[in-house]
């Protein structure tokens, strides 16, 4: 069997947990003895993928005007996506920009078109050559399958699908609601409903983005599967150790500084926790759109000796921050799944989670409170920081849960979703 698969970033180059995700799936996959030819709009040459067909499309050329595609692109138009939507996109990294453009446009469409493989101005510009250049390997590589994770490739898998005939499956990891709550963006909305309306089966993270993906998108129930995520193990774990130099407990925020992961409510919780008890230190790693606010609201509570903002953070250095925390904590909004409260539990650190999570739906040896009530998780907190028996009783059934969630067995589930599609 094999799956013609596209992904917008790939380890160790990622920014999110669309990246992590990827690369456990395509190893599970490979595990199965599934072939994967995997494409990326840039890849660096330092990727992982020993065991993969890693395509950089950034190496393929692509002439619109000799292509045997070129009628399906004539009505291809996007327009302004402000910068607040787009997944994994820093401030600085995303300038707002209008995007009204043809796609016959010979500097967007050269053939010698190199992708930033970043989520910059220019992204609508780059999924849709992206789109075009997938349509020309589906064109080239033969397989029994096509998959697309999430909405930057429901294009390319479209097109893909278009050209080869073949199955289309959609990996929703995020949807729109979950990055901007009620106020979409109608283009990101647009773009993933067409991509599930497409596709032959959608694939969610989740039964929380499932029942999101129903309600909210309108795709019939059938169509969907939920198959959760899981965590890769560390290589050696002796050597992600850091050096701890504090006595205070450590408690820590790690990911998108984003309304969607509910940094706030971790800083007022935070402030909740040293009016009690002075000698606990708060991290937040990561960066975003609410990075700033954030670094002021700390101030303002008088919080700045107690708090440290480290920016992103990724591969062992995340390790090595677990190595030395005593409570992680992500107390997300709207999180379609949460992989990093599994490599928190994997580094032995107990966790508490939001129940508005998709990681929630499987972790029994977790604290689980709502990310609004700002009381409940600093007491969760509180208490995990205090009382040892609670805190060494999640670090080793939490530790064993976390062992048994293999990217094997999801890619187990999704080989099966292959096997109905290609047999029908």
């Amino acid at each position: 069997m094999r799956v013609l698969m596209f992904g917008w970033e790939f380890p160790p180059h990622i920014t999110g947990g669309l990246g992590t995700a990827c690369y456990g799936l395509t190893k599970g996959l490979v595990q199965q003895d599934v072939e994967v030819i995997f494409v990326v709009p840039k890849a660096y040459g330092d990727e992982d993928s020993k065991k993969i067909n890693l395509i950089n499309a950034s190496d393929v050329s692509v002439d619109l005007v000799d292509s045997p595609f070129k009628e399906y692109w004539k009505s291809i138009k996007y327009l302004e996506v402000p910068s607040g939507i787009i997944p994994y996109v820093s401030p600085d990294a995303y300038a707002l920009e209008e995007l009204n453009w043809n796609v016959t446009d010979s500097k967007v469409f050269s053939k010698n078109y190199q992708f930033s493989g970043k989520y910059t101005s220019n992204l609508l510009e780059e999924v849709a050559r992206y789109a075009l250049i997938s349509s020309a390997i589906a064109a080239h590589y033969p397989h029994d399958v096509i998959h697309a994770h999430d909405w930057l490739t429901y294009p390319a898998g479209i097109a893909a699908a278009k050209v080869s005939g073949k199955p289309l499956v959609v990996h929703m990891h995020a949807t729109e609601f979950d990055r901007s709550g009620e106020n979409i963006n109608q283009t990101v909305f647009d773009m993933e409903r067409d991509g599930m309306l497409a596709a032959d089966r959608v694939v969610a993270v989740s039964n929380f983005t499932k029942s999101i993906v129903v309600d909210r998108y309108g795709i019939p129930e059938e169509k969907v599967v939920t198959v959760h995520n899981a965590v890769e193990p560390i290589d050696n774990e002796e050597k992600s150790k850091a050096s701890r130099l504090l006595k205070e407990k450590i408690v820590t925020f790690l990911g998108r500084v984003t309304f969607q992961k509910g940094p706030d409510y971790f800083v007022e919780a935070a402030r909740k926790i040293l009016n009690k008890d002075p000698n606990i230190r708060f991290v937040m790693a990561g960066r975003g759109d609410m990075l700033n606010k954030m670094i002021r609201r700390v101030a303002e509570l008088g919080m700045g000796d107690k708090f440290h903002f480290t920016g992103f953070l990724k591969g062992k250095e995340v390790d090595k921050l677990f190595s030395i925390t005593d409570v992680f904590v992500m107390p997300s909004v709207s999180e379609p799944f949460g992989i990093v409260p599994l490599e928190a539990i994997r580094s032995k650190v107990p966790v508490v989670i939001s129940k508005q999570s998709g990681v929630s739906e499987i972790l029994t040896h977790a604290l689980k409170v709502d990310f609004w009530d700002i009381d409940a998780l600093a007491d969760s907190i509180y208490g995990l920081c205090h009382y040892d028996a609670l805190s060494e009783m999640f670090q080793k059934y939490g530790k064993a849960e976390v062992d048994n969630l293999k990217w094997e067995n999801s890619a187990f589930k999704i080989k099966n979703v292959y096997s109905q599609l290609i047999d029908n």
